[in-house]
């Protein structure tokens, strides 16, 4: 999808606006808050405003989009942050790790696994976050909380996998508050210190709750 108009500029400021607020709320400093602009189904020259804004941080939901897209604007713009924020099939493994930076999706021993054979053959450690399903959803991917001290104890000590936070998607029905809660509770009991959490609706209340990564779309690039 192509934008036109200086919206995504626009909303840029907007958003960075409103993050610079929050911290202010939750005395923290602006610092301890990562922008992840995510530009999944916007081409290139919809995100290029973005970057020459000074966004250097991006998420993307698939690996087969961002590998179409990405790798000549990161050589074009050095410096570019790249994670996928989306659910990685484990046959993907290979490509995801060579081209992010950060995958927030790791919820299953499957791609354990696989995370775990790339990571090793590339000699390439992108930061890892587990996935959380707070509010068990049969349709969303996760963790389920109950399980979540076993499955992260599992990946440091059986594949060997340095995580370093957990990523949350409350559910759409529900205030996002106690689904944030948790997860940050989660996250201090395991000595963990990143926290993927909130978006475009929401992310100025996750970061009351500790969020060190905000995933926001169309509150930048508009809506798809």
């Amino acid at each position: 999808m192509t934008l036109t108009g200086s919206l995504p500029t626009g909303g840029l400021a907007a958003v960075e606006a409103e993050i610079r607020r929050a911290c202010r709320e939750a005395r923290r400093e602006r610092t301890s808050v990562n922008l992840v602009a995510v530009s999944k189904t916007f081409e290139a020259d919809a995100i290029q405003p973005v970057i020459d804004a000074g966004q250097r941080l991006f998420g993307e939901n698939r690996v087969q989009e961002a590998r179409g897209k990405w790798p000549a604007l990161i050589a074009a713009q050095p410096g570019i942050e790249l994670h996928l924020i989306g659910p990685l099939q484990s046959n993907k493994a290979k490509e995801a790790v060579a081209l992010f930076d950060a995958i927030h999706s790791v919820d299953r021993p499957s791609l354990c696994d696989a995370l775990a054979k790339e990571i090793t053959a590339q000699q390439k450690r992108p930061q890892l976050f587990v996935q959380i399903n707070t509010g068990e959803e049969p349709q969303k991917a996760g963790i389920a909380p109950g399980e979540a001290d076993d499955f992260l104890a599992r990946c440091r000590d059986h594949w060997g996998l340095g995580i370093s936070g957990l990523m949350c998607i409350p559910p759409v029905d529900e205030a996002p508050a106690p689904h944030f809660a948790l997860t940050a509770k989660i996250a201090a009991r395991n000595g963990l210190t990143q926290l993927s959490m909130g978006m475009s609706a929401d992310f100025a209340v996750a970061i009351q709750f500790g969020a060190t990564h905000v995933r926001v779309g169309s509150a930048i690039f508009g809506h798809r």
